[in-house]
């Protein structure tokens, strides 16, 4: 006889030691004290998505998340996602999901729901795709939209971030997950690839893998999430793409290197095969090192990184794009090591300035303590001997943004979501 999820999550948690346990605290350093408590914190959110049975709290001090009312279409299909595998919740804990046919959802009935949700946050900013003149209009395939995004880890959004002009109303995940969502089914991209994904298991993965897309998340080794209190887990990079698009060929999951030493930092690289074209491309996802003083830290990985997608690609070979949050200005040298790099790579944002030569004036824009900060900070790379850049999604303007900058109840992030469509050339040798 099969057991229910929400037993089999309530037998994950007696895996872990029990708090009251004689002496279980006292044998483990404070940093395993600290991941244990973030592995059942996990566990209980698993336990309370999968037992729906009005429980309100995931264990002791923590509170849980409600994904909507339960006559939402929202709450119904992750409850039924959540439902169906009677194998361990803890799942989330676990690098490889199970792969499994789900009900698909309408991405129109969906977006309609954000938009009900959302109806008492003010609109949201209206944005236009700049289409290049020069675009190859006789190319008969379709573009292949790709979007990049942080999109805030929860965690620290409500935590350690400290967004001062932003109203902590304004970050609840109860609505915050609406936005994101109808961001990205506004936009429709046939490869996602996010960052600061601290709600893989229990919204991104269920909800995107049945509107199609196939999912893969990698997490930091040691997630800042998991320093805030009630966290969900830790955060990572997800890459998505469409099956009825793509198909895979490979798939890389990467811990970048600083010279000789393993960094928190990851990336994901995947080789996919066009369905239309027939034609390869690798799409990869990454999040550099943070913060002011560890430029040097972000040019060794991200000259690691390279290194890899050196062999990944057979040496170019395979045409790349590369998504990424580096943390990085165009002025350091991990920006032009990526723009000289015998990969041919160009940034895909450049083409919406006047020369074509330069970067937005910025990507991210927010206010801590520490004061304002407006940085170009985001990319998408491509290589520029395979693939074209037909049509990039335009940036919000600072009167959009508003004084109070972002994150806010228009936008869920402190960083702009970039979406550019991307075509292969016909003379894919013309620039090597």
């Amino acid at each position: 006889m099969s057991q229910s999820p929400a037993r089999l999550c309530a037998a994950a948690l007696l895996l872990l030691p029990s708090r009251t346990c004689p002496g279980a605290e006292g044998a483990l350093s404070p940093l395993r004290k600290k991941r244990r408590s973030a592995l059942r914190g996990c566990l209980w959110q698993n336990l309370r998505g999968c037992a729906g049975d009005g429980l309100t709290a995931a264990g002791p001090g923590r509170a849980v998340c409600s994904m909507g009312s339960s006559t939402s279409r929202l709450y119904s299909a992750l409850a039924k996602t959540l439902g169906s595998s009677g194998s361990a919740v803890p799942q989330q804990c676990l690098e490889q999901p199970c792969q499994e046919q789900l009900e698909p959802i309408d991405p129109k009935e969906l977006l309609e729901e954000c938009q009900e949700v959302l109806q008492g946050r003010p609109a949201r900013f209206h944005r236009d795709f700049v289409t290049l003149k020069n675009c190859f209009s006789s190319n008969r395939h379709h573009p292949i939209r790709v979007m990049q995004w942080n999109i805030l880890a929860q965690a620290l959004g409500e935590g350690k971030d400290n967004f001062i002009k932003c109203p902590m109303e304004a970050l609840k995940w109860e609505e915050r997950k609406y936005l994101i969502l109808e961001e990205i089914l506004t936009y429709q991209p046939d490869v996602l690839c996010l960052q600061e994904v601290d709600h893989y298991w229990d919204t991104f993965q269920p909800m995107l893998s049945r509107l199609g897309y196939q999912c893969t998340f990698l997490p930091k080794p040691w997630s800042p999430c998991l320093e805030v209190e009630c966290n969900n887990g830790p955060d990572g990079c997800a890459l998505f793409f469409l099956q009825d698009r793509f198909q895979l060929v490979s798939s890389s999951k990467l811990r970048l290197t600083a010279r000789t030493l393993q960094t928190n930092q990851v990336a994901i690289a995947e080789t996919l095969q066009c369905r239309e074209t027939g034609r390869l491309i690798c799409v990869v996802v990454t999040h550099l090192k943070a913060r002011t003083g560890w430029e040097r830290f972000r040019s060794a990985q991200g000259s690691d990184l390279l290194r890899n997608l050196q062999d990944i690609t057979e040496g170019a070979k395979i045409p790349l794009i590369i998504c990424g949050d580096f943390n990085a200005e165009p002025t350091e040298d991990v920006y032009k090591h990526f723009a000289s790099s015998s990969l041919n790579l160009n940034s895909a944002y450049k083409v919406l300035s006047v020369d074509g030569q330069s970067e937005p004036p910025y990507t991210t824009w927010n206010i801590r303590p520490s004061g304002e900060s407006c940085h170009t900070l985001d990319y998408i790379w491509y290589s520029q001997h395979a693939l074209n850049v037909n049509a990039a999604l335009d940036l919000l303007t600072e009167e959009q943004i508003g004084p109070n900058r972002l994150p806010s109840f228009n936008y869920p992030s402190d960083h702009m979501s970039l979406v550019c469509d991307f075509s292969f050339s016909e003379d894919p040798d013309r620039l090597l």
